[in-house]
């Protein structure tokens, strides 16, 4: 039994269609409503902000894989992610289950430095304060050698569905409602997103990689990085139309902020806008080159043809 646990979300419910194209039959999806994605899924109702229904969760479970995500709030990460996480890891350790832990940049420097897994943890905000005391939980726990867990670890997403981002919030949403296009900061500066079928199909392998365990892995990225202006100028020619985007400089943003609760929560991100933001994926890489990444390319095309 392989359990995903908050599988709600774009990267539960292709995981969920991965672990079944690949792995295994025997998924449970675990949520506080959790609902089937492959015919074959058992589904589990649990809150795992409470210990006893994370441990009834993972009972069971040679595989659990933590991808649960909340709303974009300070208060609320800080008053329950670490929380269910120390309940995820002593459901693990009292199951014998091993632990996939999807794991974001938050807790890295938002400055020019390239991102590999040996980067310092830097976090700027609370939300990457939170995401760091969660990381350094399951180092810890994989440092005792008293649980067997692995990090994968994603920089921001683009992808189809339910995927949620800036790029596609402010990109891809704008282009379906025939919008102009907004940038943040600015549309010189080179990124590395991650297809969110890729950031998938990526975790499902390490899950079901033994000696994978015990490190963590950067998740892998069309390597071409491109600028806002290059993203946007590919996605023009994919679509067939020209796009007029604006820069949005960050007083607007600071000046929203004081009206609009989910900018405020954004501005600890903005730091990264400014600057390139490039994330190091040769680790996975030299593992696994059989795996094939999804080039921004057929990304952007999948979008426009909405095949999900």
């Amino acid at each position: 039994m392989q359990t995903i646990l908050g599988a709600n979300g774009q990267i539960g419910e292709e995981l969920a269609r991965e672990l079944k194209r690949n792995f295994t039959s025997a998924i449970r999806i675990v949520s506080r409503n959790a609902k089937k994605v492959n015919d074959t899924d058992e589904v589990f109702s649990a809150d795992l902000s409470i210990r006893e229904q994370a441990i009834e969760a993972v009972k069971g479970s040679d595989i659990a894989y933590f991808t649960l995500g909340l709303p974009i709030s300070s208060d609320l990460w800080e008053e329950q992610f670490p929380a269910i996480i120390r309940h995820v890891i002593d459901a693990c350790k009292i199951n014998g289950t091993k632990l996939v832990f999807f794991d974001n940049t938050y807790m890295y420097p938002q400055d020019d430095r390239v991102l590999t897994e040996e980067s310092t943890f830097a976090p700027v905000g609370r939300k990457g304060k939170v995401r760091r005391n969660m990381a350094e939980m399951v180092l810890a726990e994989i440092a005792s050698g008293q649980l067997e867990a692995v990090i994968c670890r994603a920089p921001e997403f683009y992808g189809p569905g339910k995927t949620q981002s800036i790029t596609n919030t402010l990109i891809f949403d704008n282009i379906k409602a025939d919008k102009k296009l907004k940038v943040p900061l600015r549309v010189d500066k080179k990124r590395s997103l991650i297809w969110t079928p890729d950031a998938s199909r990526a975790t499902a392998l390490i899950g079901n990689t033994p000696d994978a365990y015990g490190q963590t892995w950067h998740l892998p990225v069309d390597k071409a990085h491109p600028t806002y202006r290059e993203f946007i100028r590919m996605a023009a020619d994919i679509y067939g139309r020209e796009f007029k985007y604006t820069v949005v400089p960050k007083f607007i943003f600071k000046i929203g902020a004081l009206f609009n609760k989910r900018l405020k929560e954004f501005l600890e991100l903005l730091p990264r806008y400014e600057h390139n933001n490039l994330f190091d994926d040769s680790k996975f890489r030299n593992r696994f080159p059989e795996f094939e990444v999804t080039s921004y390319e057929q990304g952007i095309e999948q979008i426009q043809q909405d095949k999900f």
